[in-house]
């Protein structure tokens, strides 16, 4: 990559700053946290001061001790639910890690110091004798509505951060393996039992595993037209995505059983994630693992009712700006459409390429919001010109924006009928808008104009089926075509007639086409 390169992402659609705002505190571990945060306002009878307005007793690290954890699960509605006392601690957790709950331990204020964290009381023995108070932090007030949209999103951000530092993290049972052989006769944990150096665990391998997760269900988001319409991703095609190589055709045995490893690894993280509000999560039917005491394997052909029980994932609208704060922060572009409402038209039409059709639209209709149809069609006419490789895509693109334009653009492109290279798209454009007197094109820019566009399919569809279609439709319609098509003044030519050569399903016609694309290059070269 040279100097002046950085990596870049797709462009994708996001909703407004305060929508994304509402999500994050809709999301359950983030509202659950704001609650707990509320309570511990009111758990010490005057949360303002006095001997009892410290707020809620903790232990060493900000713990719920164990009164205390019974009354905040109760405060979330939990206590029928089995896992109710863990979700209440991890939302108690992620209020300390964000700022919403500030813990203060006994002494901190005589050394000038705030436990901020569970990390604060790390080395010391957890008790249920309470060693400090927590109390709502400065955060919450910006949660409870005297922060901006962009403020919360930051407390959510800084939690998602925690949350997926926890999801990257193996549990204590799978990093050590058998319990049996580090707990005491008392059955309690004996660290002397546990040699770190032989601890199966690289801190930054994990994080790595999950950012690459999580930056491909970006790039689906982004890319595929079902996904970015709201389409689940099964997760055994996301773990495929992470560890086949593009160039196997057929994955090996061994690359089957790391695909199934990846998969199980990934329902264990977006488990973790989906109570974030980042992801919406279908998790892997638990029959599938309790089937068998050996991993999970993958049969050989999914139908559409495996696919479903083997986890299905994708980005939410909160997900997706969350990702791509991750990304920008990581020094990566990651454009957004409505980036170019202020760009030049050049810029616009060079972009587009990289877009969804949907999200082009989008983008284009942002761009057209800040212009007078007349100036907006004459300024994508001006960037549409150039014979350089990209001046077919730029065209292409041209037309694509011009298409949403009124008749108020008439002038524009009446101006433009003579031209070598706009005139045909301009009359397309004349006709379609059920214009009057529109002169018809000469072969000439007929020609011109088929290898044009077919030269702008190719750079940014490559040879896709539609492209067959119409490479046979052009043959069928004009007799000795490519007796005419060679001589074409277009620097794709040889190009567009080599490639409808390999796309042509008749042989004899395949032939003419590399034969016309042989002349072409001679005419070029002489």
């Amino acid at each position: 990559m040279t100097g002046g390169e950085r990596p870049a992402m797709p462009p994708v659609r996001l909703p407004s700053e305060a929508e994304l705002a509402r999500d994050a505190l809709a999301a359950p571990l983030f509202a659950r946290a704001a609650r707990l945060a509320s309570w511990a306002g009111d758990g010490g009878a005057d949360a303002t001061g006095g001997s009892g307005g410290k707020g809620v007793p903790v232990g060493a690290g900000g713990e719920l001790l164990a009164p205390q954890m019974k009354e905040a699960v109760a405060h979330l509605g939990l206590s029928e639910d089995e896992d109710g006392a863990a979700h209440t601690d991890q939302a108690w957790h992620l209020a300390v890690d964000t700022g919403l709950l500030e813990v203060e331990e006994d002494g901190d204020e005589d050394e000038g110091g705030t436990a901020g964290s569970a990390e604060s009381g790390a080395a010391r023995t957890l008790t249920e004798e309470p060693v400090g108070f927590a109390r709502p932090g400065e955060e919450l007030a910006q949660l409870r509505g005297g922060g901006s949209p962009l403020d919360v999103l930051e407390i959510w951000q800084g939690g998602l951060e925690s949350v997926l530092a926890d999801a990257a993290a193996p549990s204590f049972e799978d990093l050590v393996g058998d319990l049996d052989a580090v707990t005491d006769e008392d059955g309690k944990i004996d660290p002397d039992a546990i040699d770190l150096d032989d601890l199966d665990w690289n801190p930054e391998e994990e994080a790595d595993f999950l950012d690459g997760a999580l930056a491909n269900l970006y790039l689906l988001t982004a890319t595929d037209q079902a996904v970015s319409a709201g389409a689940m991703v099964p997760l055994p095609v996301l773990a495929a995505s992470m560890i086949v190589p593009d160039d196997m055709e057929e994955p090996t045995d061994e690359v089957l059983e790391a695909v199934s490893a990846a998969m199980m690894r990934l329902d264990e993280q977006f488990r973790m994630l989906a109570p974030t509000g980042l992801v919406e999560y279908r998790p892997v039917d638990e029959a599938l693992t309790e089937e068998s005491d050996e991993d999970t394997e993958l049969p050989e052909q999914l139908d559409d009712e495996d696919v479903s029980r083997y986890g299905m994932v994708k980005l939410t609208p909160l997900g997706v700006h969350g990702v791509r704060t991750r990304i920008k922060e990581a020094g990566i572009e990651a454009p957004a459409v409505g980036d170019l409402a202020g760009a030049g038209g050049a810029e616009l039409l060079g972009a587009l390429s990289e877009y969804t059709e949907e999200n082009a639209r989008a983008e284009i209709e942002s761009w057209l919001a800040a212009r007078t149809p007349l100036e907006a069609a004459r300024e994508l006419l001006g960037a549409a010109h150039g014979m350089d490789e990209h001046a077919p895509s730029r065209r292409l693109a041209c037309q694509q924006a011009l298409s949403l334009l009124g008749r108020e653009a008439e002038p524009a492109l009446r101006d433009v009928l003579e031209d070598r290279e706009l005139g045909g798209l301009a009359r397309v454009w004349l006709v379609e808008h059920g214009a009057d007197d529109v002169p018809q094109p000469d072969q000439e820019m007929v020609f011109w104009l088929t290898v044009d566009t077919i030269a702008a399919q190719l750079a940014t569809a490559g040879e896709a089926a539609e492209l067959r279609g119409l490479v046979q439709g052009l043959v069928d319609q004009h007799t000795g075509f490519f007796d005419k098509a060679w001589r074409v003044d277009h620097p794709a030519t040889a190009e567009v007639l080599e490639a409808m050569g390999r796309v042509h399903p008749d042989r004899q016609t395949a032939k003419e086409a590399r034969k016309a694309a042989f002349k072409a290059r001679s005419r070029l070269e002489a």
